[in-house]
């Protein structure tokens, strides 16, 4: 739990193992100012070689779907299952089913494209605790800053579908959902899965077009289904009539092996 202090300093208690331990911050770089600038170079390099080691590990892995969910979730939950189910549909539709790398809802829908023999990749995260790579990948690239982790997660994918989750499936989903709504990606679809489990949420929502800081129109970029059925449906229309493949060559002087 984080309290204020008299002194109006943040200080942290720890948390019960139920909600889970806080994550120590990595170092206090953000909180003193403009760094040296062989630093900010360093940290830049560092941001560069990501991008291109996500680039050359995800360049022929063909078009995605991303599935973005909680990690918390364990086999036995009925989330876990819908998430499998759906990792298996995206196999039979020929393309890529994309998630985190982690276990839970990421685990889930790797598993179930891997076991239906489609492609399965993970862009995982570097975190000292819940996120540990799930076995059902053929390819998976670990990253080191969220940013980077998540412009590949988007970047690669025609649809993208919600599971439930927490601060940073939300994350994913309101960024991804920005993304469209000003057309800096095409129109593809989201689909939000959980009526209940989001119904808070879709209200939220609701009264931001009721308040006019989002159009009502933008209530329509997002369907919200409990259907793997509708919600795959949904999908493959976009992707029957926009479904386009490049052929991509590989150079041998790039060392891009078959």
């Amino acid at each position: 739990m984080i309290k204020l202090s008299g002194n109006l300093h943040l200080t942290m208690e720890a948390t019960s193992p139920k909600n889970g331990p806080i994550i120590p911050p990595k170092k206090h770089v953000y909180l003193d100012g403009p760094k040296s600038r062989g630093y900010e170079l360093k940290f830049a390099w560092r941001v560069f070689w990501q991008f291109i080691k996500g680039f050359r590990n995800l360049h022929f892995i063909g078009p995605c779907i991303t599935v973005f969910g909680s990690a918390r979730f364990k086999e036995d939950h009925i989330y876990y299952a819908k998430a499998r189910e759906f990792g298996k549909r995206i196999a039979e539709l020929g393309l890529t089913t994309m998630t985190g790398g982690g276990p839970g809802i990421m685990e889930a829908a790797n598993r179930g494209a891997y076991e239906a023999g489609g492609m399965s990749v993970g862009c995982s995260i570097q975190l000292p605790f819940e996120q540990k790579e799930n076995p059902y990948m053929q390819k998976s690239v670990m990253f080191e800053h969220f940013f980077v982790r998540k412009v590949l997660l988007v970047k690669y994918s025609y649809a993208f579908v919600i599971m439930p989750g927490g601060f940073g499936t939300l994350d994913e989903f309101f960024e991804t959902l920005t993304l469209v709504q000003t057309k800096s990606i095409h129109n593809f679809p989201i689909v939000v899965f959980g009526k209940q489990y989001h119904q808070p949420l879709v209200e939220y929502i609701e009264s931001m077009a009721q308040e006019g800081t989002i159009s009502k129109e933008d209530m329509n970029l997002v369907l919200i289904t409990d259907d793997v059925d509708e919600a795959m449906l949904h999908i493959r229309s976009y992707i029957d009539t926009n479904y386009k493949v490049r052929p991509r060559k590989r150079f041998w002087w790039l060392f891009e092996k078959r």
